[in-house]
Protein backbone atom coordinates (compact mmCIF):
# COMPACT_ATOMS: atom_id res chain seq x y z
CA UNK A 1 0.00 0.00 0.00
CA UNK A 2 2.89 2.68 0.86
CA UNK A 3 4.94 1.99 -2.79
CA UNK A 4 0.89 2.34 -3.99
CA UNK A 5 0.69 5.34 -2.19
CA UNK A 6 4.54 6.74 -3.10
CA UNK A 7 3.80 6.00 -6.98
CA UNK A 8 0.66 8.12 -6.86
CA UNK A 9 2.91 11.37 -5.70
CA UNK A 10 5.08 10.63 -7.73
CA UNK A 11 2.78 10.78 -10.66
CA UNK A 12 0.87 13.87 -8.93
CA UNK A 13 4.05 15.61 -8.96
CA UNK A 14 5.20 14.89 -12.30
CA UNK A 15 2.03 15.82 -14.03
CA UNK A 16 1.67 18.82 -12.02
CA UNK A 17 5.55 19.37 -12.96
CA UNK A 18 4.61 18.80 -16.23
CA UNK A 19 1.33 21.24 -16.41
CA UNK A 20 3.14 24.10 -14.31
CA UNK A 21 5.87 24.38 -17.21
CA UNK A 22 3.38 24.02 -20.33
CA UNK A 23 1.65 27.06 -18.37
CA UNK A 24 4.67 29.20 -18.00
CA UNK A 25 5.56 28.13 -21.71
CA UNK A 26 1.96 29.50 -22.89
CA UNK A 27 2.77 32.41 -20.67
CA UNK A 28 6.06 33.32 -22.30
CA UNK A 29 4.77 32.86 -26.03
CA UNK A 30 1.67 34.94 -25.12
CA UNK A 31 4.39 37.84 -23.42
CA UNK A 32 6.58 37.68 -27.26
CA UNK A 33 3.88 37.89 -28.96
CA UNK A 34 3.49 41.52 -28.14
CA UNK A 35 7.18 41.79 -30.05
CA UNK A 36 7.61 43.48 -33.45
CA UNK A 37 5.89 46.14 -35.70
CA UNK A 38 2.68 47.39 -35.23
CA UNK A 39 0.53 49.85 -36.59
CA UNK A 40 -0.78 51.68 -33.12
CA UNK A 41 -3.84 53.80 -32.23
CA UNK A 42 -3.73 56.08 -28.71
CA UNK A 43 -7.06 56.47 -27.48
CA UNK A 44 -7.89 57.89 -24.22
CA UNK A 45 -11.00 59.85 -22.87
CA UNK A 46 -12.07 61.31 -18.95
CA UNK A 47 -15.05 59.30 -18.39
CA UNK A 48 -16.01 60.32 -14.71
CA UNK A 49 -15.17 63.46 -12.44
CA UNK A 50 -15.84 63.44 -8.88
CA UNK A 51 -14.03 66.71 -8.12
CA UNK A 52 -17.35 68.98 -6.94
CA UNK A 53 -15.94 71.88 -8.54
CA UNK A 54 -18.04 73.43 -10.92
CA UNK A 55 -14.35 75.55 -12.55
CA UNK A 56 -12.69 71.67 -13.06
CA UNK A 57 -12.25 71.43 -16.85
CA UNK A 58 -11.78 67.60 -17.72
CA UNK A 59 -8.71 66.43 -20.13
CA UNK A 60 -9.25 66.47 -23.67
CA UNK A 61 -10.39 63.11 -25.50
CA UNK A 62 -7.31 62.23 -27.15
CA UNK A 63 -6.69 60.26 -30.35
CA UNK A 64 -3.28 59.50 -31.65
CA UNK A 65 -1.61 56.69 -34.23
CA UNK A 66 1.48 55.76 -34.67
CA UNK A 67 3.97 53.41 -36.33
CA UNK A 68 5.86 51.37 -33.28
CA UNK A 69 8.77 48.81 -33.35
CA UNK A 70 8.62 46.65 -29.95
CA UNK A 71 12.39 45.32 -29.88
CA UNK A 72 13.08 41.48 -27.97
CA UNK A 73 15.91 42.57 -25.45
CA UNK A 74 16.32 39.85 -23.17
CA UNK A 75 14.72 35.98 -23.85
CA UNK A 76 15.98 34.45 -20.59
CA UNK A 77 13.35 31.53 -18.50
CA UNK A 78 12.12 33.76 -16.07
CA UNK A 79 12.62 37.71 -17.73
CA UNK A 80 11.59 38.63 -20.82
CA UNK A 81 12.35 41.95 -21.97
CA UNK A 82 11.14 44.67 -24.73
CA UNK A 83 11.79 47.81 -25.63
CA UNK A 84 8.98 49.74 -27.77
CA UNK A 85 10.56 52.30 -30.28
CA UNK A 86 8.28 54.99 -31.98
CA UNK A 87 8.47 55.78 -35.44
CA UNK A 88 7.74 59.75 -36.13
CA UNK A 89 7.82 61.91 -38.90
CA UNK A 90 8.03 61.35 -43.13
CA UNK A 91 8.30 58.01 -43.95
CA UNK A 92 11.78 59.21 -45.61
CA UNK A 93 12.83 60.88 -43.25
CA UNK A 94 11.78 59.13 -39.70
CA UNK A 95 12.63 60.05 -36.33
CA UNK A 96 12.95 57.19 -33.88
CA UNK A 97 11.67 58.13 -30.35
CA UNK A 98 12.99 56.17 -27.49
CA UNK A 99 10.14 55.05 -25.71
CA UNK A 100 8.53 52.62 -22.60
CA UNK A 101 10.16 49.45 -22.12
CA UNK A 102 8.52 46.72 -20.30
CA UNK A 103 10.18 43.95 -18.91
CA UNK A 104 8.46 41.05 -17.66
CA UNK A 105 9.90 38.20 -14.43
CA UNK A 106 8.33 35.53 -13.22
CA UNK A 107 7.63 34.97 -9.90
CA UNK A 108 9.15 38.34 -9.19
CA UNK A 109 9.52 38.79 -4.93
CA UNK A 110 10.63 42.02 -5.03
CA UNK A 111 9.04 45.29 -6.23
CA UNK A 112 9.37 48.97 -6.54
CA UNK A 113 5.91 50.09 -5.90
CA UNK A 114 4.71 53.83 -6.75
CA UNK A 115 4.00 55.96 -3.56
CA UNK A 116 3.78 59.58 -4.89
CA UNK A 117 5.75 62.41 -6.01
CA UNK A 118 8.31 60.75 -7.48
CA UNK A 119 8.89 58.63 -4.80
CA UNK A 120 8.89 54.67 -4.89
CA UNK A 121 8.55 51.75 -2.48
CA UNK A 122 10.54 48.71 -1.82
CA UNK A 123 8.45 45.80 -0.97
CA UNK A 124 9.21 42.10 -0.60
CA UNK A 125 6.45 40.04 -1.09
CA UNK A 126 6.58 36.25 0.27
CA UNK A 127 6.87 33.79 -2.43
CA UNK A 128 3.61 31.97 -2.07
CA UNK A 129 2.16 35.25 -3.09
CA UNK A 130 3.51 35.52 -6.64
CA UNK A 131 3.38 31.65 -7.58
CA UNK A 132 2.76 31.03 -11.44
CA UNK A 133 2.87 35.05 -11.66
CA UNK A 134 4.77 37.35 -13.87
CA UNK A 135 5.56 40.70 -12.91
CA UNK A 136 5.43 43.49 -15.25
CA UNK A 137 8.23 46.20 -14.68
CA UNK A 138 7.24 49.76 -17.06
CA UNK A 139 9.70 51.96 -16.82
CA UNK A 140 10.28 55.54 -18.70
CA UNK A 141 11.75 56.70 -21.79
CA UNK A 142 14.97 57.22 -19.94
CA UNK A 143 14.73 53.76 -18.18
CA UNK A 144 14.19 55.20 -14.72
CA UNK A 145 10.66 52.97 -13.29
CA UNK A 146 7.46 54.16 -13.85
CA UNK A 147 5.08 51.29 -12.51
CA UNK A 148 5.23 47.71 -11.80
CA UNK A 149 2.76 44.64 -10.90
CA UNK A 150 1.73 40.78 -10.57
CA UNK A 151 -0.53 38.66 -11.93
CA UNK A 152 -1.38 35.68 -13.60
CA UNK A 153 -1.30 35.29 -17.32
CA UNK A 154 -4.93 33.68 -18.21
CA UNK A 155 -5.24 31.52 -21.27
CA UNK A 156 -8.85 30.70 -21.76
CA UNK A 157 -11.68 30.28 -24.14
CA UNK A 158 -9.47 30.98 -26.90
CA UNK A 159 -7.68 34.08 -25.28
CA UNK A 160 -4.75 35.00 -23.39
CA UNK A 161 -4.45 37.94 -21.23
CA UNK A 162 -3.26 39.96 -18.14
CA UNK A 163 -4.76 42.63 -15.33
CA UNK A 164 -3.24 44.08 -12.54
CA UNK A 165 -3.54 47.31 -10.86
CA UNK A 166 -0.90 49.71 -10.11
CA UNK A 167 0.02 53.34 -8.94
CA UNK A 168 2.15 55.47 -11.35
CA UNK A 169 3.34 58.54 -12.12
CA UNK A 170 1.16 60.61 -14.80
CA UNK A 171 1.49 59.83 -18.04
CA UNK A 172 3.83 62.28 -19.92
CA UNK A 173 0.44 63.42 -22.21
CA UNK A 174 -1.01 64.89 -18.87
CA UNK A 175 2.17 65.92 -16.49
CA UNK A 176 2.71 68.48 -19.13
CA UNK A 177 -0.89 69.80 -18.85
CA UNK A 178 -2.06 69.01 -15.15
CA UNK A 179 -1.23 69.93 -11.50
CA UNK A 180 -4.48 68.90 -9.64
CA UNK A 181 -3.61 65.38 -8.87
CA UNK A 182 -0.22 63.70 -8.68
CA UNK A 183 -0.55 59.76 -8.77
CA UNK A 184 -2.47 57.36 -11.26
CA UNK A 185 -3.72 54.25 -10.24
CA UNK A 186 -3.66 51.92 -13.47
CA UNK A 187 -6.02 49.10 -14.25
CA UNK A 188 -4.51 47.55 -16.85
CA UNK A 189 -5.15 44.74 -19.07
CA UNK A 190 -2.83 43.11 -22.08
CA UNK A 191 -4.47 40.77 -24.54
CA UNK A 192 -3.24 39.29 -27.16
CA UNK A 193 -5.09 39.32 -30.27
CA UNK A 194 -5.52 37.83 -33.54
CA UNK A 195 -4.55 41.06 -35.25
CA UNK A 196 -1.56 41.76 -32.46
CA UNK A 197 -2.30 43.06 -28.77
CA UNK A 198 -4.68 45.37 -27.15
CA UNK A 199 -3.78 47.59 -23.67
CA UNK A 200 -7.11 48.29 -22.23
CA UNK A 201 -6.85 50.59 -19.00
CA UNK A 202 -9.62 51.58 -16.40
CA UNK A 203 -7.68 54.25 -14.88
CA UNK A 204 -8.45 57.03 -11.82
CA UNK A 205 -6.81 60.23 -11.19
CA UNK A 206 -5.55 60.70 -7.46
CA UNK A 207 -4.38 63.07 -5.13
CA UNK A 208 -2.15 61.32 -3.04
CA UNK A 209 -1.24 63.25 0.65
CA UNK A 210 0.74 61.26 3.08
CA UNK A 211 -1.23 59.90 6.08
CA UNK A 212 -4.48 60.89 4.29
CA UNK A 213 -6.90 59.00 2.07
CA UNK A 214 -6.54 58.90 -1.49
CA UNK A 215 -8.89 61.55 -3.40
CA UNK A 216 -10.46 60.34 -6.75
CA UNK A 217 -10.59 63.10 -8.88
CA UNK A 218 -11.53 61.67 -12.43
CA UNK A 219 -11.54 58.64 -14.04
CA UNK A 220 -10.49 58.12 -17.37
CA UNK A 221 -10.61 54.92 -20.31
CA UNK A 222 -7.78 53.94 -22.35
CA UNK A 223 -7.93 51.96 -24.97
CA UNK A 224 -5.09 51.68 -27.20
CA UNK A 225 -3.96 48.63 -30.26
CA UNK A 226 -1.82 47.58 -31.72
CA UNK A 227 -2.43 45.77 -35.11
CA UNK A 228 1.12 44.00 -36.66
CA UNK A 229 2.16 44.62 -39.86
CA UNK A 230 5.06 43.50 -41.92
CA UNK A 231 8.03 43.83 -39.91
CA UNK A 232 10.28 45.79 -42.89
CA UNK A 233 7.87 48.87 -41.86
CA UNK A 234 10.10 49.42 -39.01
CA UNK A 235 13.24 49.28 -40.59
CA UNK A 236 14.33 52.51 -39.47
CA UNK A 237 13.77 51.61 -35.51
CA UNK A 238 15.42 48.47 -36.06
CA UNK A 239 18.48 50.14 -37.25
CA UNK A 240 18.20 52.51 -34.69
CA UNK A 241 18.77 50.16 -31.75
CA UNK A 242 21.57 48.04 -33.77
CA UNK A 243 23.10 51.43 -33.49
CA UNK A 244 22.03 52.15 -29.99
CA UNK A 245 21.75 48.99 -28.43
CA UNK A 246 25.06 48.95 -26.57
CA UNK A 247 24.35 52.37 -24.92
CA UNK A 248 20.83 51.40 -23.60
CA UNK A 249 22.60 48.48 -22.04
CA UNK A 250 24.66 50.74 -20.14
CA UNK A 251 21.87 52.58 -18.64
CA UNK A 252 20.01 49.55 -17.90
CA UNK A 253 23.22 48.12 -16.08
CA UNK A 254 23.12 51.42 -13.99
CA UNK A 255 19.72 51.44 -13.01
CA UNK A 256 19.71 47.53 -11.80
CA UNK A 257 22.73 48.73 -9.50
CA UNK A 258 20.53 51.74 -8.14
CA UNK A 259 17.66 49.11 -7.80
CA UNK A 260 20.05 46.11 -5.97
CA UNK A 261 20.25 48.71 -3.26
CA UNK A 262 16.82 47.21 -2.03
CA UNK A 263 15.72 50.55 -0.39
CA UNK A 264 12.76 53.13 -1.08
CA UNK A 265 13.79 55.53 -4.29
CA UNK A 266 13.14 59.04 -4.51
CA UNK A 267 13.72 60.84 -7.65
CA UNK A 268 14.44 64.38 -8.57
CA UNK A 269 12.60 65.92 -10.85
CA UNK A 270 15.10 68.22 -12.80
CA UNK A 271 19.08 68.51 -11.82
CA UNK A 272 20.15 72.11 -13.61
CA UNK A 273 16.84 72.62 -14.81
CA UNK A 274 16.54 69.60 -17.29
CA UNK A 275 14.75 66.31 -16.90
CA UNK A 276 16.82 63.07 -16.98
CA UNK A 277 15.59 62.16 -20.76
CA UNK A 278 16.96 64.99 -21.89
CA UNK A 279 20.57 64.40 -20.84
CA UNK A 280 20.17 60.36 -21.55
CA UNK A 281 18.21 60.75 -25.10
CA UNK A 282 21.70 63.01 -26.26
CA UNK A 283 22.92 60.30 -28.11
CA UNK A 284 26.31 62.65 -29.02
CA UNK A 285 27.36 63.28 -25.45
CA UNK A 286 25.92 60.16 -23.31
CA UNK A 287 27.28 56.94 -24.41
CA UNK A 288 29.58 55.58 -21.96
CA UNK A 289 29.33 54.18 -18.48
CA UNK A 290 31.87 57.39 -17.90
CA UNK A 291 29.03 59.46 -19.50
CA UNK A 292 25.62 58.32 -17.88
CA UNK A 293 26.47 57.04 -14.86
CA UNK A 294 26.95 60.11 -12.89
CA UNK A 295 24.47 61.96 -14.62
CA UNK A 296 21.24 58.72 -13.23
CA UNK A 297 23.49 59.23 -9.97
CA UNK A 298 22.73 63.22 -9.74
CA UNK A 299 18.50 62.21 -10.06
CA UNK A 300 18.97 59.86 -6.82
CA UNK A 301 17.92 61.25 -3.79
Amino acid sequence: MKHVFTSFCLIFLLNFYGFSQSKKRQDQEAIKEMCGCYEVTFNFAETFEYSGDSTYVPSKTKHDRGLEWVQLVEDESNKISMQHLLIVGKPDSPHIVKHWRQDWVFENTQFYMYDHNNKWKFVTLPKNDVKGQWTQKVFQVDDSPRYEGSASWVHIDGKSYWENEASAPLPRREYTTRSDYNVTIRRNRHEITEKGWIHDQDNDKVVREAGKDDVILAQEKGYNTYEKVDDSKCQAAQDYWSKNQGKWAVVRTKWSQVFARHQDLILAEKVDNKGLFKYLLDDENYQTADQINPVIDSFVK
